[in-house]
C-alpha cells in the first residue's frame, strides 16, 4: 500500500456505501457521498479563483457540516477553522492575520465574522445544510462576482498546506501553525495505529472542530480507516448518554474536563452504558488525573488511553497503548508517531530519568511557524521541535509531563509544578476538579493558589484542604489561597487555563 500523504488518499479508503458521518436525528452520509461533497466543494472554490494553498476561514457550529466542510476545503485549499464564539475584534485579528481569501458561514449566520469579512473585503461563501441527503451534505453559494481561475486548482498535493491554526498563546501574540497534507496524514496514520481503528469502529465526537484534537482524533483518523463518526453539536453532558444510545459508539475522545462531567452523570445512565460497550476511551489536550482514569475505567469497563498532543505536531505525539500493552496512569505513554526526547537548555539530549524539555521530530511536525523567524529559532534545535513542556521519560520510554515551562510556579526561587499540587488535592474525597496556578506576590514573586470545584453534596473548607495538602506536600507547595468555585474557568477548547487565572479571578 502506498503511503497516504494527502486527504484525497485518506478519504478514498472507506467503502462507497459504508456510513462515514452521522448526526442526531439525521440519516447517515455514505463515503461515496462524502467524496462527492469534497469534489463539488473544490470545484465551487476553484470557480471563484480559490485553489491549493489559498486560505478559507470556516465559522460554523459544531456538527456534521463543520466536519465535512473542513475535510472538503482541506482537500483542495487550506482550511482555517475559527472558534464561532469569537467577538468581532478577534475575527478581525484572525481573518487579517490568516490573509483569508474567503469565509464560509451557514446561511442566515448572525456571526460578527460576516460583518468583519465584509469590512476586510474577504469573500463570503454561504453554506446551506442538506440533512435530508445525509449528515454533513451541503450546497455552497459563492456569490455572483466572477473570478480568474486559481493558479493551482484540483486536489492538493502532499506538500501543500491543508490546515492552519493559531497557537493558543496565553502570554504572547498567537502564532500561525501551517500543517501540510503530509503532516495531517501522518497524524491520522499514527492515531489509527495507536488505537487500532478499523472500518467497524463507531465514534461519538463531542470535541469542538476548530481544535486540532477534534479535527484529527475525532474526525480524520477514524475516517481514514473507513470508520464511522457521529457528529454532535458540541459537548453537552445532559445529552451525552442520549447520543450514546442513538449512535451506539464503541469509543470517544475528549478533554479531561469533559470526562469528569460525564462521570458525574453516569450513575443515572447505567443501562445505556451496559447496552453500548466501549472498546476504549481516549483522553488528550491536558493531563487526566489518575483518580479520574480509575473512575472512568470502572464506570465504562473500558481502558482509558491517555495521549499527548499539540497543534504544532498536528496533534498526537505520545500515547498510552491499548491492552494488553501496559498503560501507566499519570504518564502520557510512549512515543506514538514522532520521535520523542528530553533535552536540556543547551540542546543536549538527556538519558532516561532526567527532567528537561520534551522535544519531538517526525513527519507530523510542522516545518515552522509562519513569518516568525524569531519563534522558529527558539522552537527548533538541531531539527528537534521544543514543545515548551517539561517532562521525564522512564527506562521503558513512558513519558510524564511535569508542567508547562511557562506555568511552573517560582516561589522565591523554589520551583513548583502546578500539576503535582493538582494531583494531591484531587485525592481529597470532596474534590471534583482543581486547577493550581501562580498568584503574583510582592516579596516572593509568585505564590501558590488553587481553584477548587467540589463534588455534588460534598463540602470542605479552605483550612481542611490546606491541612490535607500539608500531610503530603512540602510547606512551600501548599496553596496559600484556595477558592471554591461552582465552575472553574476554561478556555474555548475545554482546557483549564493556569496562565492568567490570577488576573481573571481578581487576585493579581
Amino acid at each position: 500500500m502506498t503511503t497516504q500523504s494527502t486527504l484525497e488518499d485518506l478519504l478514498a479508503v472507506g467503502a462507497e456505501k459504508a456510513s462515514a458521518l452521522g448526526a442526531p436525528s439525521t440519516p447517515d452520509l455514505p463515503y461515496g457521498e462524502l467524496r462527492k461533497q469534497v469534489s463539488e466543494t473544490i470545484a465551487a472554490l476553484n470557480g471563484i479563483g480559490i485553489g491549493r494553498n489559498d486560505r478559507v476561514a470556516i465559522v460554523l457550529p459544531n456538527g456534521p457540516e463543520m466536519a465535512s466542510a473542513f475535510l472538503a476545503v482541506a482537500s483542495g485549499a487550506t482550511s482555517a477553522p475559527l472558534n464561532p464564539a469569537y467577538r468581532a475584534d478577534e475575527f478581525e485579528f484572525y481573518l487579517s492575520d490568516l490573509n483569508a481569501r474567503a469565509l464560509i458561514v451557514e446561511e442566515g449566520s448572525k456571526s460578527p465574522a460576516v460583518q468583519v469579512a465584509g469590512k476586510l473585503g474577504v469573500r463570503i461563501v454561504t453554506l446551506k445544510p442538506q440533512p435530508q441527503q445525509g449528515a454533513g451534505r451541503f450546497s455552497l453559494d459563492t456569490g455572483s462576482a466572477p473570478a480568474a481561475a486559481p493558479a493551482k486548482g484540483g486536489y492538493a498535493e502532499a506538500d501543500d498546506i491543508a490546515l492552519v491554526l493559531h497557537t493558543s498563546g496565553t502570554t504572547s501574540r498567537p502564532k500561525i501553525v501551517p500543517l501540510s497534507q503530509r503532516n495531517v496524514c501522518a497524524t491520522a496514520r499514527n492515531i489509527v495505529k495507536t488505537v487500532s481503528f478499523t472500518a467497524r469502529d463507531r465514534g461519538l465526537n463531542i470535541m469542538p472542530l476548530f481544535h486540532i484534537h477534534g479535527l484529527m482524533a475525532g474526525i480524520l483518523a477514524p475516517l481514514s480507516a473507513g470508520g464511522y463518526v457521529f457528529c454532535s453539536p458540541g459537548f453537552n453532558a445532559l445529552k451525552f448518554f442520549a447520543w450514546m444510545e442513538e449512535c451506539k459508539p464503541n469509543w470517544y475522545t475528549a478533554v479531561p474536563t469533559m470526562h469528569q462531567t460525564i462521570i458525574t452523570r453516569a450513575g443515572h445512565n447505567k443501562e445505556i452504558i451496559k447496552a453500548n460497550p466501549l472498546r476504549f476511551i481516549r483522553s488528550s489536550s491536558s493531563s487526566l488525573p489518575p483518580q479520574v482514569i480509575a473512575e472512568l475505567e470502572a464506570t465504562f469497563n473500558a481502558p482509558v488511553v491517555e495521549s499527548y498532543g499539540m497543534t504544532e505536531a498536528a496533534h498526537q505525539m505520545a500515547s498510552n497503548p491499548l491492552p494488553p500493552a501496559e498503560r501507566k496512569p499519570g504518564t502520557v505513554g510512549i512515543a506514538a508517531g514522532p520521535e520523542v526526547g528530553i533535552m536540556d537548555e543547551n540542546g543536549k539530549l538527556l538519558p532516561p530519568g532526567s527532567t528537561g524539555e520534551i522535544v519531538i521530530r517526525g513527519g507530523n511536525v510542522t516545518l515552522g511557524y509562519e513569518n516568525n523567524p524569531k519563534a522558529n529559532a527558539e522552537a527548533f534545535t538541531n531539527g528537534w521541535f521544543r514543545t515548551g513542556d517539561q517532562g521525564v521519560m522512564d527506562a521503558e520510554g513512558y513519558l510524564s509531563i511535569t508542567g508547562r515551562l511557562k506555568e511552573i510556579i517560582n516561589r522565591g526561587g523554589e520551583k513548583i509544578s502546578p500539576r503535582e499540587v493538582d494531583e494531591v488535592i484531587m485525592d481529597h474525597p470532596a474534590v471534583q476538579q482543581v486547577v493550581t496556578f501562580a498568584i503574583p506576590h510582592d516579596k516572593l514573586g509568585e505564590e501558590v493558589g488553587a481553584a477548587v470545584g467540589l463534588r455534588e453534596g460534598k463540602s470542605a473548607t479552605e483550612k481542611e484542604i490546606r491541612e490535607f495538602c500539608a500531610t503530603r506536600l512540602a510547606d512551600f507547595k501548599v496553596p496559600r489561597k484556595i477558592l471554591f468555585m461552582p465552575e472553574i474557568p476554561k478556555g474555548a477548547t475545554g482546557k483549564l487555563q493556569r496562565i492568567g487565572l490570577a488576573q481573571k479571578l481578581g487576585l493579581a
